[in-house]
């Protein structure tokens, strides 16, 4: 069992940077596949970046490539998401998420949601224009 509390949400003007953080209760081993979704009102859980630490592998939505950035600190069990020049569709609640000691981390991502067995209660994210 592990347990994900995110962190770092807040309101931002368009352009504007967030950096949530996911705390892992527990160890965070690099053969973890950690990801962080994201749900608008009235839309599907979308799949928004992935890591998987053992292989320095990160996977990333094409809505969000070349903006935000995921990251791992191993010794602080710490899983990041670097949100650079944020607009108002980007606005959502966030979730971590992770599946436990996996070999292929791109399988998970490519399963979206159901990819993934362990999640944390979110935390929001809003853009204004």
């Amino acid at each position: 069992q592990v347990q994900l509390v995110e962190s770092g949400g807040g309101s931002v003007q368009a352009g504007g940077s967030l950096r949530l953080s996911c705390a892992v209760d527990g160890f965070l081993h690099g053969s973890h596949c950690m990801a962080w979704f994201r749900q608008a009102p009235g839309k599907e859980r979308e799949a928004v970046a992935s890591i998987y630490g053992s292989r320095d592998m990160t996977y990333y939505a094409d809505s969000v490539k070349g903006r935000f950035s995921i990251s791992q600190d191993n010794a602080k069990n710490t899983v990041y998401l670097r949100m650079n020049s944020l607009k108002p569709e980007d606005a959502a609640m966030y979730y971590c998420a992770a599946e436990l000691l996996v070999l292929n981390c791109g399988d998970h991502w490519s399963r979206g949601r159901n990819g993934f067995s362990y999640w944390g209660q979110g935390t929001q994210v809003t853009v204004s224009s």
